[in-house]
């Protein structure tokens, strides 16, 4: 079958390599999409420390089971359409006792530890099967919105972290389809005021504002953000920002701008040769600012996630704008590397 292999950063190949067989306790799935995000380009380009052998890339996974192990938990059924888990925990250290299974310290993942996506087959490793992340896709949901969930699940992930509340006033950093998904999330789900979606691509800001429909743009190579979002809010402030872009500044504008007791997710990661900021600790101590990470998600944000589409409240199929075969995969992501796309899903 062929399969997308990395062997080395910058070393990426598209190549036959053998179909895989479901082990005892394992299930096999045809993969029928296999969605990118900017992190398959930062692997591509940089590699990542926790892939030390070449693997099959690919997370954002959604298939039809084709084999299942004697011994496989979950009770599927040849036939069956599933979602992965991406981020896979232990389930039984000190935080996946405590239900934080986010911050797994034993953490595993597809793509990773295990062979990906984007392939013709893969399978589902014990690993996932144990805590329950081998989802049935609900009625009505194609593969490719399927395939968003992964994404859509830490966006869920940081906003249950922040606690958005009715009529809040709500800044997005970034205009990819993390930062898509954030406003659909923070209006749909709790009622967002004023939502506000920033990124310095003027093409890609307009791309992303036509589909979600931001109550307000501000393009950041322009204008001062701060002052803007000051002036917006009558000196008050936002009440929740969201940095869902790998840019140092953005944190930094984040916190210049939060309203008192505001609450600040810090989504996306930072390089990991410049990964600090300088931080006005008198605005987070006097402003009582609340400062939250986000990484990945939990195998129940996933399915929240499923439901979320599958009811209509969360879309995300217009979202997804681009549709290439695994022969494409790797113009795929340049596509993601140019963001001429919101979202892209690789079908093999």
């Amino acid at each position: 079958m062929k399969a997308l292999r990395f062997y080395a950063p910058g070393d990426v190949r598209l190549e036959d390599v053998p179909e895989p067989v479901a082990g005892p306790d394992e299930v096999k799935i045809r993969v029928r999409n296999c969605s990118t995000c900017g992190t398959d380009v930062k692997i591509r380009n940089n590699g990542h420390p926790n892939i030390t052998r070449v693997t099959t890339m690919g997370h954002e996974i959604a298939g039809e089971v084709v084999e299942v192990g004697a011994e496989a938990l979950g009770g599927f059924q040849v036939g069956d359409r599933v979602q992965v888990i991406a981020a896979v925990p232990c389930g039984e250290c000190h935080e996946c006792r405590k239900g934080w299974m986010a911050v797994c310290e034993n953490q595993t993942s597809i793509g990773y530890q295990y062979d990906g996506g984007f392939a013709e087959y893969m399978i589902v490793p014990a690993a996932v099967l144990k805590v329950d992340g081998l989802n049935h896709i609900p009625e009505g949901v194609g593969f490719d919105e399927a395939s968003a969930a992964e994404p859509f699940a830490c966006a869920i992930n940081a906003q249950e972290q922040i606690g958005i509340e009715e009529g809040d006033f709500v800044v997005v950093f970034g205009a990819g389809p993390i930062g898509a998904m954030h406003v659909r999330i923070a209006r749909g789900v709790h009622k967002a005021g004023t939502i506000v979606l920033v990124d310095i691509n003027a093409e890609r800001l307009k791309m992303t504002a036509d589909a979600v429909h931001p109550d307000l743009t501000i393009d950041g190579s322009r204008v001062n953000v701060v002052d803007e979002v000051l002036r917006l809010t009558g000196g008050r402030g936002a009440d929740v920002v969201i940095t869902a872009t790998p840019a140092n500044i953005t944190q930094e504008q984040a916190v210049a701008m939060a309203a008192r007791n505001g609450r600040i997710s810090f989504f996306g990661g930072l390089p990991k040769n410049n990964p600090t900021i300088a931080l006005d600790s008198n605005l987070v101590h006097y402003r009582q600012l609340h400062i939250h990470g986000a990484n990945g998600s939990a195998p129940e944000h996933h399915k929240r996630a499923l439901a979320y589409i599958a009811s209509g409240q969360i879309p995300v199929k217009d979202l997804i704008t681009r549709h290439l075969p695994l022969e494409d995969v790797l113009e795929a992501f340049d596509i993601v590397a140019r963001g001429e796309a919101i979202k892209v899903t690789v079908e093999p």
